[in-house]
């Protein structure tokens, strides 16, 4: 059974104020450093192309990138900003699992659209990925559910899973949608990194590692890319959804609480920490593109 790939469980929120005062200034540098990072994308032979010529909005003979190359010089790099599609916030009652799984419909249909769009411009073959909302137990080919995890992404079924009553119970019936939105999104951006090709290479090079430390700076690398991913979608719908600052405050305090904890033990560190998590997340809310999120050309200590 292939793992799936998702959030981890949600550690009780931290004190904004103090832990912002921080960040604030480092955040900056950094943000910097991400630049320099993320800028020039190194090339590799690539590996045998797939080919999918029926997926929506690749032209015939449509190939995905393979090997080395689906990670750090992938054609989605090269397509700048998403098209800010209208993407209105949808009506949320998180005591409602009928209500939380409309809100998330309403936003996986935006994201479709968004990336479905990105892609056109790659010429990369592209489908959506299919959902399953679920409130009884289940199993999929990754996993079963409910897990620790209130929502993860399966490759082998192309299918995004959300736990409606879990979710809200995670994160502690908070009543803002963006924090539902944000997860989404981040769990959508793994079907985006399949779908561009990289996550076969990806679990290739992660399952030839020898120790879990070296396993888990592989995991770091793609879910801090689907953080940043996540953030270019939302920044990307920002004035539609009618984000506001105090949107933007939560959705960055939420991206530090579902990071890796402090102290923890190096085998649990999957996701990184609260300041790369959430520096990674802002830089792709900031800059709406996907050449902004290539974590695979970082330096360590951005993906740590």
């Amino acid at each position: 059974m292939e793992p799936g790939i998702g959030a981890g469980a949600r550690r009780p929120r931290t004190g904004r104020g103090a832990l912002y005062a921080a960040l604030a200034a480092v955040a900056v540098a950094l943000t910097v450093l991400l630049w320099s990072a993320v800028g020039p994308d190194g090339g590799a032979p690539a590996g045998t192309p797939e080919t999918d010529a029926d997926a929506a909005g690749a032209p015939a003979g449509a190939q995905r990138p393979s090997g080395r190359d689906a990670l750090v010089d992938n054609p989605l790099y090269r397509t700048g900003r998403l098209s800010p599609l209208p993407c209105p916030a949808p009506g949320l009652h998180v005591e409602d699992p009928d209500s939380v799984e409309r809100f998330l419909n309403a936003l996986a249909d935006c994201l479709d659209y968004a990336w479905e769009a990105q892609f056109a411009k790659a010429e990369l073959p592209y489908r959506p990925p299919s959902r399953v909302f679920w409130r009884e137990p289940g199993t999929s080919p990754c996993r079963d559910y409910p897990s620790e995890a209130g929502a993860f992404y399966c490759r082998t079924s192309t299918s995004i899973y959300i736990g409606t009553e879990d979710v809200v119970s995670k994160w502690k019936g908070e009543p803002n949608g963006i924090v539902y939105a944000s997860l989404l999104a981040h769990e959508y951006a793994h079907h985006v990194q399949g779908e561009s090709g990289l996550l076969e290479y990806y679990h290739q090079q992660r399952g030839s590692q020898q120790d879990r430390s070296a396993q888990n700076s592989w995991t770091r690398r793609a879910e801090l890319q689907a953080n940043c991913l996540a953030g270019a979608f939302l920044g990307s719908i920002r004035v539609s959804y009618g984000l506001t600052s105090d949107d933007i405050a939560l959705m960055m305090e939420d991206a530090e609480a579902t990071a890796d904890r402090p102290g923890g033990p190096d085998s649990d560190r999957t996701h990184g920490s609260a300041h790369n998590s959430r520096t990674w997340l802002r830089h792709g809310f900031d800059e709406q593109t996907p050449r902004a999120c290539n974590t695979w050309v970082a330096d360590a200590d951005l993906v740590s």
